[in-house]
């Protein structure tokens, strides 16, 4: 009872090592070629006689632990640098305190045994996606001040697990993915609620150190952007409803689990193939939605994909409200966010227009130090039949001060705050 539980977890694994053919490219010898049999047969490899594994493309990363990786273009422009109003969108880098680099960016996604997040639930398939910084694209922009972006290309690495006593090894394997990137940033879809709570869990579970990152999930920022244009906010939905991508013939992930574990039963791969094609889709997904989010800060009037411009329009303002410290005396996004504003509050929309056009009335009374536009917006704001007492109210004070100002030729005539 002296040894910790990682010791005497490893010594079971050993022993079942030793005792039982458990070698994760093992294969069946039943109707395969003479030359064949009795030879270690490896994945991604075929022997002189033409056989082809059962794991074409897959190497052993550990007991009972399979890897591989791949690497794609995305039909996408990488910016060297992000737009600081990305941070806007994606309020975790406000958190973090500054806008990351391409090369700090690592894509995390977890295939489970369920969606309960408990005890029980194993991780048995883990991706990873990291930008291809090429030396023509330095993610250090001073080393390449020609070069504002470059297209992307993105290396997935996956670690699958192929039985349950192998998931020490699985584990480890994906905790080193980690400790690889210098200043790990995991970007997730959903994953400070499923993923990482997942990995922790079986890292307690086998004794494993969990891994330390900073994380950065885009499921809220895909929320507010498009809850009320899709019916839902799902990753594969915002995917080919927004992004415009192809994922025709993907297996859904919601038959993961179930197709993990007929693998188990029946030994057949085609299935959990397909499931490890999903997993990478999953990857190159969010990073193109990471790059789709970083256009819409860049640039949102300018963008080719389709959002909420209201609710953009107040949490702009929101973000910029409370992260001065952040944000500062950015000009640029700051007109920007009176721009959403203002186109936002001439879309009809009743609902939040009094805030838009307050907001706005204030950012041209304060900020751009223009009175006869601030009265142009409390006018408009003034017209809206639904308006409370006391917020109109408000509202003609707002214009008497406004008026005095004028008259004044643009000098307030008292203290007032917005």
């Amino acid at each position: 009872m002296s040894q910790n539980l990682r010791t005497r977890l490893r010594h079971i694994q050993d022993v079942r090592k030793s005792s039982v053919n458990l070698n994760p490219c093992a294969v069946k010898t039943d109707n395969m070629p003479k030359a064949t049999q009795g030879k270690a047969v490896f994945p991604g490899l075929e022997d002189k006689a033409g056989y082809k594994p059962p794991w074409p493309g897959w190497e052993e990363a550990g007991f009972k632990t399979l890897k591989r990786t791949l690497r794609c273009e995305l039909t996408f422009f990488l910016p060297l640098v992000f737009p600081k109003a990305l941070a806007i969108l994606v309020p975790d880098f406000v958190r973090l305190g500054r806008i990351p680099t391409p090369g700090e960016l690592l894509f995390f996604d977890l295939e489970t045994t369920g969606l309960s997040g408990g005890a029980g639930t194993v991780a048995f398939l883990a991706a990873f996606g990291r930008f291809t910084l090429t030396a023509e694209t330095s993610e250090n922009p001073t080393d390449n001040a020609q070069a504002s972006e470059a297209p992307a290309k993105l290396e997935i690495t996956q670690y699958l697990l192929l039985d349950y006593p192998g998931e020490s090894d699985f584990v480890e394997s994906v905790v080193k993915e980690f400790a690889a990137s210098p200043v790990p940033i995991a970007v997730t879809y959903n994953g400070k609620s499923f993923d990482s709570q997942i990995l922790k869990t079986r890292c307690l579970m086998n004794g494993i150190a969990p891994p330390a990152y900073y994380h950065a999930d885009l499921l809220h920022p895909a929320r507010r952007l498009w809850k009320h244009l899709l019916p839902d906010c799902s990753q594969a939905t915002v995917e080919v409803s927004v992004l415009g991508l192809d994922r025709t013939g993907d297996v859904s992930g919601a038959l993961a689990p179930e197709i993990w574990f007929e693998f188990l039963r029946s030994g057949k791969n085609s299935e959990l193939l397909s499931v490890c094609g999903h997993n990478a889709k999953d990857v190159s997904g969010l990073a193109f939605l990471f790059l789709s989010l970083a256009e819409i800060a860049e640039a949102p009037l300018k963008s080719k994909f389709r959002f909420d411009e209201e609710a953009l329009a107040l949490f702009w303002r929101v973000a910029l409200k409370r992260n001065p410290f952040f944000f500062g005396d950015d000009e640029l996004c700051a007109e920007t966010g009176r721009i959403l504003l203002e186109k936002a509050a001439g879309s009809g929309c009743q609902k939040a227009s009094f805030t838009l056009l307050r907001d706005l009335a204030i950012d041209a009374e304060w900020r751009l130090r223009d009175p006869s536009l601030a009265l142009k917006y409390t006018e408009s704001a003034l017209a809206i039949p639904e308006l409370s007492g006391s917020l109109r109210e408000g509202l003609e004070a707002r214009r008497r001060r406004l008026e005095e100002k004028i008259s004044h030729g643009g000098t307030a005539t008292s203290a007032t705050s917005p």
